[in-house]
């Protein structure tokens, strides 16, 4: 089941997700849950999705998460940093980006997303520092 208010913060504020196709699954500042189908569009040759495809959902899920913790007077944030490391393919079905709080300070909030597949595999995990504006 999709969170449609969610959906439409990511598709109002980052409408890049929109043309990616991410969907939200569930939004609180302690876990941000989103997904993006499997389609040949974004895919790599061998029906691989894109790592960059996968980063985007990462980075989209970490920065709602980061928006959602934000401190009193902040007015928005952007991305400093990301890692990413790879572990596995995608080659159908979703991929479920999760996304959480590592630190919440004043000038910077650290996330970290880990990307599964529809069998609860893990695919992907980031860490990613975001800037409070």
């Amino acid at each position: 089941m999709t969170d449609a208010e969610g959906t439409q913060l990511f598709h109002s504020t980052m409408p890049f997700s929109s043309r990616l196709g991410i969907e939200v699954l569930s939004h609180a500042p302690d876990l941000v849950r989103s997904r993006l189908a499997w389609d040949a569009s974004l895919c790599t040759l061998g029906g691989v999705l894109h790592g960059g495809v996968l980063m985007s959902l990462a980075d989209s899920t970490g920065a709602v998460c980061a928006f959602l913790n934000l401190p009193d007077g902040a007015t928005g944030t952007t991305t400093l940093e990301s890692k990413t490391n790879f572990l596995r393919s995608v080659r159908s079905g979703h991929a479920v980006a999760s996304s959480r709080p590592l630190h919440t300070g004043r000038r910077v909030i650290v996330v970290e997303t880990e990307i599964h597949d529809d069998e609860g595999k893990l695919v992907a995990k980031v860490t990613q520092t975001q800037a409070v504006l």
